[in-house]
């Protein structure tokens, strides 16, 4: 696991060198290379400030955020005291399904009964075998 201190190094690092890339690709001829390091420190330092500003401008957001929803679920609680209250929840059937089971258990028994009374008669056997 990293510490903090480790992780910030990485993250100098990898801003340290950022900024040598940068100052390498805007290198003028004839530059020396103490001009070359003082410039990339220059872009290194600029990488940091931009990166401290747009954290703390981050925290603010979300602090903002924080409070705003905050004060949305106060509202909502202050406003709407019955909802701490557990519901009892209903459920209500609808009733087509239960008819058409009723219906095709209707139809199996009458088949069954037509059928059955067809064998009894010993008329010509129309039924499928049950």
């Amino acid at each position: 696991m990293m510490t903090k201190s480790t992780k910030d190094k990485g993250i100098e690092f990898k801003t340290r060198e950022d900024a040598k890339a940068i100052a390498r690709s805007i290198q003028k001829p004839g530059q020396s290379k103490e001009q070359t390091k003082l410039i990339a420190q220059g872009i290194q330092k600029g990488i940091e400030v931009y990166k401290k500003k747009q954290n703390s401008r981050a925290r603010e957001i979300d602090k903002k955020r924080k409070q705003t929803l905050k004060q949305r679920s106060q509202q909502f609680t202050q406003t709407n005291p019955s909802s701490q209250v557990p519901e009892t929840i209903m459920y209500r059937q609808h009733w087509l399904p239960w008819l058409l089971l009723l219906i095709t258990w209707v139809a199996v028994v009458g088949a069954y009964l037509t059928c059955s009374i067809i064998v009894l008669r010993q008329e010509a056997p129309t039924c499928p075998s049950l």
